[in-house]
C-alpha cells in the first residue's frame, strides 16, 4: 500500500471558560487526514488525526516541513516490514529528518497529530480497533475492557459562582463519574478554598473524589501555601503546581507536601519525562504522569517514554494522559494506563469519546469501529471527511 495524499486544516474548539494562566477564547487545532490507495467499500481508507487541546494549530509547521517529507519518501521508507500498512515508527523518523533536537513545543504537537491518522489507518488496514491493534503489537495481547475516566471542569467563566460551579460538578455524577477536577489558582486562595470547599459538599465531603489543577502558574512560595491549605482535604490530586520545567519547586513540593502530585501535560519529549523523573520528586507509589500522547510527538515517543518509566520504576498504572480524547482512550486501555482525562461538553468537536458512549460508575468502555472510532462522533467526521472529499 501506500499513501495518496495528505491534507490538514484547522477546526475551531474556543469557549469562554478560562484556567488559572489562559482563556480558550481562541483556541483550535489542527486535524490531519492521511488517504491510503487501500480501497475498501468503494472508497480509500484513510486516517485521522488532530491535535488534542489546550496548544494551538501547527499548520505551517505541517505544511512547510513534516508532510512534505511524508510524501516524498520512497515506499520502502514507511512501510511495515509485511508490506500491508504504513509503519508510524518509520514515518516518525522521516517527518524528523533534519529536525535538531530540543525545541520541542508546536513541532511536537504536529507530529502527533500525523502521528494519530497513522495510527487510526494502521489499525483500519488491519480491521482492528485501535486498542487491540496496539495491545498485540506493545501490550501483552489483553486490553483493559474499560478505562478509568474522571471529569475535568470547573473552569472560570463569567457569571460562575459557587452554585454553578457545584451544578457542574452534580452533572458530571449524573454522567457516571465518581471523580471530578477543578480549576484552581485563577483567583486569590481564600476564594478558591471556597470554591473546593462547594464542590466537596457535593462529594459529600470525600476529598478523595476531587482533584485541582493550577495549570502551571505559581512560584514556589504560592505552591507551598496552596499546598498546606489544601492538604488536609486529602485530595485526588494536586496537579501542575508550578511551571512544567521548574523540576525544583516541584521537588520542594515533594518534600512538603503528602497528598498525591500530577504533572506532565505540557512536557512533550521523552528527554523531558526523563528529567521530570529525576529532578522533580515524583514518588511512584503515589503521583501521576500526565504526559499528552497527541502533544508529545504521538504514540511512537509515548511508547519510549513507557519503557523509560519502567527502567525508572514506574507501573504503567501512575499514568493517565491528559487530552480527554479517543486516542488516548485506546492507548489507556491498550498499555494498561491508570485511566484518561474527560472533558464532557468542552473542546467539541475534537474531543471527548465516541457518541453514546456511556460512563459507568467512573469506567468507560471503547468503540469496536476499526482505528479510533473518531467516524462514531456525528458532529467531528464531517469535518474530518471534508478534508480529503
Amino acid at each position: 500500500m501506500k499513501i495518496v495524499s495528505v491534507h490538514e486544516g484547522v477546526v475551531p474548539i474556543s469557549s469562554s471558560i478560562r484556567n488559572a494562566l489562559i482563556d480558550f477564547s481562541s483556541m483550535d487545532c489542527s486535524i490531519v487526514a492521511v488517504v491510503s490507495d487501500v480501497v475498501r467499500a468503494g472508497e480509500p481508507v484513510v486516517g485521522y488525526g488532530f491535535t488534542s487541546n489546550g496548544r494551538y494549530s501547527a499548520g505551517e509547521i505541517l505544511r512547510r516541513r513534516l508532510l512534505p517529507r511524508l510524501l516524498q519518501a520512497s515506499p520502502d521508507d514507511l512501510l511495515a516490514d509485511d508490506g500491508t500498512f504504513v509503519d508510524p515508527a518509520k514515518a516518525w523518523d522521516v517527518m524528523m529528518r533534519n529536525e535538531k533536537p530540543g525545541g520541542h513545543g508546536e513541532r511536537s504537537v504536529a507530529v502527533g497529530a500525523v502521528d494519530m491518522a497513522l495510527f487510526d489507518l494502521a489499525a483500519k488496514i488491519n480491521e482492528q480497533p485501535l486498542h487491540r491493534f496496539l495491545s498485540e503489537r506493545y501490550g501483552d495481547g489483553r486490553p483493559d475492557e474499560s478505562v478509568f475516566v474522571y471529569a475535568a471542569g470547573g473552569y472560570y467563566a463569567p457569571g460562575k459562582g459557587l452554585r454553578e460551579l457545584q451544578d457542574e460538578m452534580k452533572g458530571f455524577l449524573d454522567l457516571g463519574y465518581r471523580v471530578v477536577k477543578m480549576k484552581i489558582g485563577g483567583a486569590e486562595l481564600a476564594e478558591d478554598l471556597r470554591r473546593i470547599e462547594a464542590v466537596l459538599d457535593v462529594l459529600d465531603g470525600d476529598g478523595s473524589r476531587l482533584a485541582v489543577d493550577v495549570n502551571g502558574r505559581f512560584d514556589l512560595e504560592t505552591a507551598l501555601d496552596y499546598g498546606r491549605a489544601i492538604e488536609p482535604y486529602g485530595l485526588f490530586w494536586y496537579e501542575e503546581p508550578g511551571d512544567p520545567l521548574d523540576y525544583h519547586l516541584h521537588a520542594t513540593l515533594a518534600e512538603h507536601y503528602r497528598g498525591p502530585l500530577a504533572t506532565g501535560e505540557n512536557l512533550f519529549s521523552l528527554p523531558d519525562a526523563r528529567n521530570l523523573v529525576r529532578y522533580a520528586g515524583m514518588r511512584p507509589d503515589r503521583d501521576t504522569i500526565q504526559v499528552d500522547p497527541a502533544l508529545s510527538y504521538g504514540l511512537v515517543e509515548y511508547l519510549r517514554i513507557q519503557d523509560m518509566l519502567r527502567q525508572h520504576g514506574w507501573d504503567s498504572r501512575r499514568c493517565i494522559p491528559h487530552g480527554g480524547h479517543q486516542f488516548s482512550l485506546h492507548i489507556a486501555a491498550a498499555l494498561k494506563l491508570g485511566g484518561n482525562e474527560s472533558y464532557p461538553g468542552e473542546f467539541k468537536p475534537a474531543g471527548g469519546f465516541a457518541d453514546g458512549a456511556e460512563v459507568r460508575d467512573g469506567y468507560v468502555g471503547l468503540t469496536d469501529l476499526p482505528g479510533i472510532g473518531l467516524e462514531a462522533k456525528a458532529e467531528f467526521y464531517p469535518v474530518l471527511r471534508e478534508l480529503h472529499s
